[in-house]
């Protein structure tokens, strides 16, 4: 037995005789890459990265904020290349534990994923917003505390 690449014609003879039995393509390729279901590990994966992230990311704002108490350092913009690639690793890690968890509850993979993906998105683009409003009051002096007893300020 050779283990040169086969070509058609030894493909050809290989099914002819039946020596891979009655597996078909894809059980021979599954063998190959089981896919792990439910995949546990990937919102393991997911949720340990989202917080991580997370962590650091609240390092970095904090750091910020006391650099403006101190020395009335600018708080804007948010974005620079060390609080962004946090951020992006919050988003990733957090489509990664929803996706995860939706295919632990039976949807397809990449339902799944796309779902999450878009769930994550969305959020993390409403509470940058949200993060860059907040600093600009914070910069302007116009920022008050937040009474959560009354809910009526946020509508």
């Amino acid at each position: 037995m050779s283990l040169a690449p086969i070509n058609l014609s030894e493909a050809a003879q290989d099914l002819a005789t039946g020596v891979y039995g009655d597996l078909d393509v894809s059980e021979i390729l599954l063998e190959f890459a089981p896919i792990l279901q439910p995949p546990y590990v990937l919102a393991g994966i997911g949720l340990a990265m989202g917080v991580l992230c997370g962590l650091t990311f609240a390092r970095l704002v904090q750091n910020k904020l006391d650099g403006w108490k101190q020395d009335r350092l600018a708080l804007l913009p948010l974005g620079c290349f060390e609080t962004n690639l946090a951020y992006t690793g919050i988003v990733a890690g957090i489509t990664l534990f929803i996706g995860g968890s939706l295919q632990i509850f039976g949807f397809s993979g990449g339902a799944a994923l796309l779902v999450a993906l878009l769930l994550s998105l969305a959020t993390a683009g409403a509470l940058w917003v949200q993060l860059e409003r907040l600093m600009a009051q914070v910069e302007n002096g116009t920022f008050s505390a937040v009474d959560f007893d009354n809910f009526d300020q946020f509508f």
